[in-house]
């Protein structure tokens, strides 16, 4: 089956047979002087800023690894209800931060 993560209460062909609680995973980054620069560029003449949006899904990925990660010590195999925040923390640096309910789930009989 593998681990499953979602960000409904539900997973389809599957029940929850136990909570075991809380997972999050966290990370912080901070900008680069290089894509400081090229956001700066970018801002004068407006459009995504290529160099942050990547950054943040790295981020964003980063979370959810640790989120899993955390749920696995937990013994759940899945996580559902997941959710992002972002946060700023000091200038230049941003958390981002998902959580979600650990489960143990085992699939329906069909």
């Amino acid at each position: 089956m593998g681990f499953l993560i979602t960000t409904t209460e539900k997973i389809p062909g599957y029940r929850v047979v136990e909570v075991k609680g809380l997972a999050r995973g966290g990370i912080v980054r901070a900008t680069h002087v290089g894509r400081d620069i090229m956001a700066f560029f970018k801002n004068l003449k407006g459009g995504e800023v290529q160099e942050y949006t990547q950054m943040l899904a790295e981020a964003r990925e980063e979370a959810l690894r640790r989120m899993r990660l955390h749920a696995e010590d937990m013994g759940a195999n899945a996580v559902i209800g997941v959710r992002f925040m972002t946060s700023a923390v000091a200038s230049g640096m941003a958390e981002i931060y998902a959580y979600g309910t650990a489960v143990v789930v085992e699939k329906l009989e069909e």
